[in-house]
């Protein structure tokens, strides 16, 4: 920011000088006066003026050119070497894309066979948890269904244990009259007197 400020001011000046030079004589031509200018004199100030201007402006670049130039070029030529590397580096990242996607068909192909066999492999696991539970509650239902026909015929039996309890019961009651109890009786008592004996 510093050069082009020094620039500006030194083309500033440069050019106030210039309108002051032209000016001049326009101003003093307009008052009805000689013109200075057309005199050999004023040939002569326009020719210094003119080497005065351009000399210090050829000073001025010459003193102060070479160093800006230089920095310019040497920004220029670092802008070149960064470009170049950037070029280099975007070419290589390019070949590396390229490779990729050259393999890219056989990574999906590779990735496609895998999943297949991944998937394969569930399914014949889910197959193998499915037909486990299958066996797991066909053999809850079995045993559940030993344990309660094992129940029923429990009590089925207990049924016609008492059924034939109380039919013995009800054919004994029919049968059994006041002179059947009574021998019945003295048989038992019989049976007792020859055992005590």
């Amino acid at each position: 920011m510093r050069w082009p400020r020094r620039w500006f001011y030194l083309a500033l000046f440069a050019l106030l000088l210039f309108v002051t030079c032209v000016a001049i004589p326009t101003v003093a031509a307009e008052g009805g006066e000689p013109n200075p200018a057309e005199a050999p004199i004023g040939t002569l100030f326009r020719w210094l003026n003119f080497f005065l201007l351009f000399g210090g402006l050829g000073y001025l670049i010459a003193k102060k050119g070479p160093a800006f130039f230089r920095s310019r070029a040497e920004a220029i030529s670092s802008a070149m070497t960064e470009a170049a590397a950037a070029r280099a580096e975007a070419e290589r990242q390019l070949r590396e894309a390229e490779e990729k996607l050259a393999r890219f068909d056989q990574e999906v192909a590779e990735l496609r066979a895998a999943a297949q066999r991944e998937s394969a492999a569930e399914a014949e696991r889910l197959r193998t948890a499915t037909r486990e539970e299958v066996g797991k509650v066909g053999r809850a239902a079995r045993a559940e269904i030993e344990a309660a026909e094992r129940g029923a015929r429990l009590e089925l039996k207990r049924i016609a244990a008492q059924l034939a309890v109380e039919s013995a019961d009800a054919l004994l009651r029919k049968q059994i009259n006041a002179h059947t109890q009574a021998a019945l009786f003295r048989s038992f008592l019989d049976d007792l007197s020859r055992s005590a004996n």
